[in-house]
């Protein structure tokens, strides 16, 4: 039987480093409110079921017009955020079909998603029941303490930077959620769920184009990328 993949769309935070007052998540790109590429992307994986979006209550009606006027019909349902990202995913799976056998949890300020890219790390999971994408570090990394002094360099070679989606099979990770305890706060992926239980996550080779917007800048290079593929 074909594996269910719910896939939780996280896009309740707010937009402070983005120096705007609306969400980020309707940024316009190239004229298109940038969740809509995130949506787009999650609606053509075939390997993926239904989408659930995670928001701020008063981003949901917008959103769901984004979601009927572009024909994305698996957007199931839309859920409100939590007080912290940890939180939003959970409400975001509680929410889930009750037949998921896994969940591919993506933020939805990563509008430059491919489909190949979700296709290939949900593949991963089901081999191993826990996948990110991720990317080789190219910049020399330099551990510093409180004063802001360096203490170490680790192995540049042994270094990722992780992305979205992190796909993980059902009962795993709900199993992590719940070991995760008071600390679930502090946790600002959900690998680290997993890592905290001990469990092992694959990397799955990304792609440095899969950006998260978070700073102005962002924007002119998302732009820019978009417009790389649409020539």
């Amino acid at each position: 039987m074909k594996n269910f993949v719910s896939a939780i769309i996280v896009a309740a935070g707010g937009s402070v480093r983005m120096g705007i007052a609306d969400s980020k998540q309707f940024l316009p790109l190239l004229g298109r409110p940038a969740i809509e590429y995130t949506l787009q992307a999650f609606q053509k994986c075939d390997l993926i079921r239904e989408v659930i979006v995670v928001c701020r209550e008063q981003d949901m009606e917008r959103i769901r017009q984004i979601a009927d006027e572009n024909g994305f019909s698996k957007v199931t349902r839309l859920v409100p955020g939590g007080a912290s990202r940890a939180d939003s995913v959970r409400n975001g799976i509680s929410s889930a079909d009750e037949n998921a056998d896994y969940y591919a949890i993506h933020d939805g300020a990563r509008p430059l998603i491919t489909v190949e890219e979700i296709e290939r790390v949900t593949e991963a999971a089901f081999e191993t029941g826990a996948a990110t994408l991720g990317t080789a570090v190219t910049d020399t990394i330099k551990l510093v303490n409180d004063c802001n002094v360096i203490e170490s360099t680790p192995v540049r070679s042994q270094l990722r930077a992780v992305q979205t989606p992190q796909v993980f099979e059902k009962e795993l990770y709900s199993f992590a959620l719940e070991n995760a305890g008071k600390n679930l706060v502090d946790f600002t992926d959900d690998c680290a769920l997993i890592e905290h239980m001990g469990g092992e996550v694959e990397v799955v080779e990304g792609s440095k184009e899969n950006i998260k917007l978070t700073t102005p800048v962002d924007v002119i290079i998302a732009e820019s990328i978009l417009r790389d593929r649409a020539e």
